[in-house]
Parts: structure tokens; sequence; C-alpha cells
């Protein structure tokens, strides 16, 4: 049996990836690791891991990456590990430059404890969830894996950090390091500060939307079923000892397109509030796949408006609990 570590496993991506495998795979193991951090409601990453909790194949252990050193991840995970999905992470661009140093304990120090934990426990397979954040302000479209990175953000320089840091574990200690670029994932699960997820909600209540500039600003929208297919693949994949990979759906569209579909999608107008762009947001992301689909078969398929109409029926499923939280 594959005996998988996922951390950030109860959040909007790790909860589809252990759904998906589970599903996929009888003889695969998940310990998930999460620590319910209270930048957004405990109660949807409960809602996240429910319909699995109950499966023998699931243990959950809750734990800060930051704080657990690699010798106690060890008392906590006895058995042998096949690969570590490393998606946890103190998310968000703009909260980031408010509190730049919890990022760096995060995401670069806790990715620092789960590399020292993979040497120790002589874990092979090492697939680090980065982000097009990395990019920052590059016009240089689409952007490829070997573009010059100039990030604007303390979220961004951290995953920049953690994809260095694999390159170090992987020259000194031999650990296969895949590191994948998300570009602006969306769909059911999606975090509650996510634009997507907090029109929607708007939208629904009657309440105005913000909008940030004039809506030219432009995102490579990918729909997580299509992320955690690249990533399964990234799992598999064992041809390099260190790639960086692309994992987006390699269109952009502008925010105005964005509100527009929503419309559709919800049956109602939104109502909009614009403000000034933001410090620390790009004004576009646009992923090149070529390297995607060359190593991994990576192939996203889903529509923007299929991807929004899934998500929407799984708010209008859960809006009790996601109103509330």
């Amino acid at each position: 049996m594959k005996h998988y570590v996922v951390t950030g496993g109860a959040g909007f991506i790790g909860s589809n990836l252990i759904r998906t495998l589970l599903q996929l795979n009888a003889g695969i193991k998940i310990t998930c690791i999460d620590n319910f951090d209270t930048f957004y409601s405990p109660e949807i990453k409960q809602l996240n891991i429910r319909d699995f909790k109950a499966n023998p194949n699931f243990q959950f252990l809750e734990l800060d990456i930051s704080i657990t050193s690699p010798t106690q991840l060890a008392k906590h995970i006895v058995e042998p590990v096949d690969a570590i999905i490393h998606i946890a992470a103190k998310a968000g661009v703009r909260p980031s430059i408010l509190n730049p140093m919890a990022y760096q304990q995060v995401n670069v120090v806790g990715t620092q404890n789960l590399l020292d934990f993979a040497q120790q426990k002589n874990i092979q397979q090492f697939v680090f969830a980065s982000s097009s954040s990395v990019y920052g302000v590059n016009d240089h479209f689409p952007w490829k894996e070997d573009e010059q990175l100039m990030p604007i953000s303390p979220y961004a320089s951290t995953k920049q950090a953690g994809e260095m840091l694999g390159h170090v574990y992987n020259k000194l200690h031999g650990i296969r390091f895949i590191a994948l670029r998300f570009f602006t994932v969306y769909g059911p699960s999606q975090r509650p500060d996510l634009a997507i997820h907090k029109f929607i909600k708007a939208i629904l209540a009657g309440e105005p939307i913000t909008m940030y500039g004039d809506g030219s600003t432009s995102r490579d929208y990918t729909f997580v079923d299509d992320i955690v297919q690249g990533i399964i693949a990234a799992i598999d994949y064992k041809e390099t000892t260190y790639e960086i990979i692309n994992l987006g759906n390699s269109y952009s569209i502008s925010l105005n397109e964005l509100i527009t579909a929503i419309e559709e999608v919800a049956g109602k107008k939104a109502i909009i509030k614009q403000l000034p762009e933001q410090p620390g947001d790009v004004r576009k992301t646009f992923a090149d796949i070529s390297k995607a689909k060359r190593l991994l078969n990576y192939r996203p398929s889903t529509e923007l408006k299929d991807g929004l109409q899934k998500f929407y029926e799984w708010f209008q499923e859960n809006k009790s609990i996601l109103n509330n939280a």
C-alpha cells in the first residue's frame, strides 16, 4: 500500500487531492496534516474532510509544521512514506504584506522542517505547492518556468524560497523535488478569501463586491480537478530529480469577464464597489504549460463556465455552513 503525507490536507486543494486519491485507489493510505489555521473558519476545513474521516486509509494529524520538529513528526508518522505532498502554507498576498514574519515562519521554516523529515525518513518524492505569484512583475507572457523571477509580495518570496530549499535538498540528499506553480485555482471548497467565493457569496446575498482597479487585470483561472490531476502525475513522476512546472489553464481572463461569468451562473447582477488596485497584486497571470504537458501529460479540460457552475452548486449545497462561518 502506498503511503502519502499531505500537508494542508483539510484546505481547499489538499482536500480535493485526498478525495481523488482515495476514490482512485483503495491501495493508497493518506496521512493528512493540518493545523486548522484561523485565516478562515475551521468549520469549513472540517466540512472539507468530513466525507473521508471514517475511511480506514485516512488518518488525520492536527499539527503546525512550522513548530513541529522533524523528530517530532517522525514520532507521529512511524511507518514508511512514499511521498510528501506539501500544500500547507500561510496563504494570501495582501495579508503577507502586513505580517511578513508569520509567512516566513510557516512557509519557509515549515518547508525546511518537512524536508529534514524527508531526509530522516529517506522519503524520495517531495511535491511542493508553489505559486504563479513568484513571477511577479513580468510581462513576458505566457510565463515559462525559466523566466526571471521578480516577486512583489512576502508571500511570493516565501514560495520562491521553498523552491530553492528543494533544490538544496535535492543536491545534498537526493530527494526528488517537484515544485508545481499553481495559477489561480478555483472550484468546490475554494477558500472564502478568494475572489470567486467572495463574489458568489456577496451576489447571492445582494451585497456589493469589491473590484480593485478598473477590471482589466486578468488571471489564468484553473479548475481544482485539473490541478489535482497534475499533482497526481507529479507524485508518480520519476524521470528527473528536480523540476519546476507550471500548472495553469493557459489562458487569461479579465476581472470584468470573470464577474460577467459569475453573474450568469448566479442569475443575478453584481453590485460593484470599485477601489484602487492593491499593493502586491500583479496585473496579469498567464501560464505556459508546455512543460507540464510534456513531463506530466497535463491536459486541463475544464472551461470557466463549467467550473463556476460546479463551485456554485457546492456553495448552494453547503451555504448554511459557509454563510455562518
